[in-house]
């Protein structure tokens, strides 16, 4: 067992400290004697963030358990992580500012294709592991219903070859921790016609709908993952969509106006992301009508960029009333 020796701290540099800890914690609204309890319901006693840095006092106080991101020592609860404290009743966690996915069954997510193995494709998810699309998890050209056959797994990469950019859906989970992904429905599978973005996954907001189309003329693919697709509009019912082509890596003929749009949209979502911004369909809108007053060369200035994402903000803060 390794032991740790620690300089002495004179008493008037420990009760500098112990008061330092106190008013963090009255500003921060945890109280150290534990009698102010939420009574709200929601949970969290204070909206607003609050940041802390790798080894920060968070409470002297013994009555909080630690959650994630978090560490004892001394007993007090510290934080391990750079990231924002969230506060649940006696629970105290830390949301890291930078982090990897975390999904959960259900989430809609984009990936790329990195791997062609043995009945399966290995897809990149922004997550700790590389998920996993078995053959069983996906339709058949001509929507055939049957058992994958030795002849189906020949055929593996005229479905998904590596660097194919595929929109699917969190299944369930391995024992290793890895995603399996399924494209059964008609509105998963392969990517076309379009860009890719990347942005953190904590900016992407989770919406009852991933799948969007604005009034610009573009589909936008929220991966909640951080991955996001930006691409061309396909006025196409999912009862009339030819089977035969889901797996097609032939690209329609996009005009000019829509490249433009296309990456008009892409240029919006970027700048939401440098300034921190929650991304959905809606403040992706706003950013767009705010991006009209410039040329698409101009987007990529940072001046440029904060001033789309605030007139963006702005714009939702006043359709909220």
């Amino acid at each position: 067992m390794s032991v740790s020796f620690h300089s002495p701290v004179s008493r008037a540099a420990s009760d500098k400290a112990q008061k330092r800890e106190k008013k963090y914690a009255i500003e921060h609204d945890m109280e150290l004697d534990g009698d102010n309890e939420d009574t709200t319901g929601s949970g969290m006693k204070d909206p607003k963030l609050h940041v802390v840095t790798p080894g920060e006092v968070i409470t002297s106080d013994t009555a909080f358990m630690r959650g994630h991101g978090t560490y004892v020592e001394q007993e007090k609860v510290l934080s391990s992580v750079a990231g924002v404290v969230d506060r649940v009743n006696k629970l105290i966690s830390v949301r890291p500012l930078h982090t990897r996915y975390t999904g959960e069954i259900g989430d809609v997510v984009v990936g790329r294709i990195t791997e062609v193995a043995q009945k399966r494709w290995k897809v990149d998810l922004n997550a700790r592991l590389d998920g996993i699309l078995m053959l069983s998890s996906v339709n058949l050209p001509g929507g055939v219903q049957r058992r994958k056959q030795e002849s189906d797994e020949l055929q593996m990469r005229n479905f998904f070859m590596e660097g194919d950019l595929v929109v699917a859906e969190v299944q369930t989970f391995f024992a290793d921790g890895a995603y399996s992904v399924h494209t059964r429905n008609l509105k998963y599978g392969k990517l076309r016609n379009g860009t890719f973005i990347s942005v953190s996954p904590a900016l992407v907001q989770r919406c009852k709908s991933h799948f969007h189309s604005l009034s610009c003329g573009v589909d936008v693919i929220l991966g909640l993952n951080g991955y996001i697709w930006v691409s061309a509009h396909v006025t196409q019912n999912l009862d009339e969509i030819d089977t035969e082509q889901v797996y097609s890596n032939k690209n329609k003929d996009i005009t000019p106006a829509d490249r433009e749009a296309i990456a008009r949209v892409a240029n919006c979502i970027r700048a939401l992301a440098q300034n921190f911004i929650f991304i959905n369909d809606t403040i992706i809108s706003f950013a767009y009508e705010a991006s009209l007053q410039y040329a698409l060369k101009e987007m990529h200035k940072k001046e440029v960029m904060h001033d789309i994402a605030a007139e963006a903000t702005a714009a939702v803060e006043n359709m909220k009333g």
